[in-house]
């Protein structure tokens, strides 16, 4: 059902020196940051060969990667994202078997501007899984 990785997502405490040790010591393609106000986060996109990083620091006080940074102040992998063909198909075949869906159950639009969702870690082995529609 999942297609390919999309990006692995980092919470970090500090956007600017994050994207600059990406930019200037790993060498990488780093992007402007976007504001995302429906998702309460401000992300960097990181190009690699084969998939992306997405860098998210909190937009606004009620920012949910807010929580994640007051428990891991250093920062760490927020979530990763996968791929799918349909995602309400997707949705609806996660949940009957059992799979939380975050939020209201409705896609949103993700920083890509095509629809995503987000599965509870506690269904995923502590991993919190984003899935977005691949076109």
């Amino acid at each position: 059902m999942i297609g390919r990785l999309n990006h692995v997502a980092i919470a970090v405490p500090d956007l600017s020196a994050a994207a600059a040790q990406y930019r200037n010591t790993l060498g990488a393609t780093v992007h402007p940051p976007q504001d995302e106000p429906d998702h309460g986060v401000t992300v960097v996109f990181i190009d690699l060969p084969n998939t992306k990083i997405e860098l998210l620091y909190p937009l606004g006080e009620d920012s949910p990667i807010q929580g994640f940074l007051d428990k891991n102040p250093s920062g760490g992998i927020h979530h990763m994202c996968f791929e799918v063909d349909d995602i309400i198909a997707a949705r609806d075949r996660l949940k009957s078997e059992g799979a939380r869906v975050l939020g209201n159950g409705e896609p949103k639009i993700g920083a890509h501007g095509k629809p995503v969702l987000f599965l509870h870690p506690k269904d995923f082995n502590g991993c919190l899984i984003e899935l977005e529609q691949a076109s």
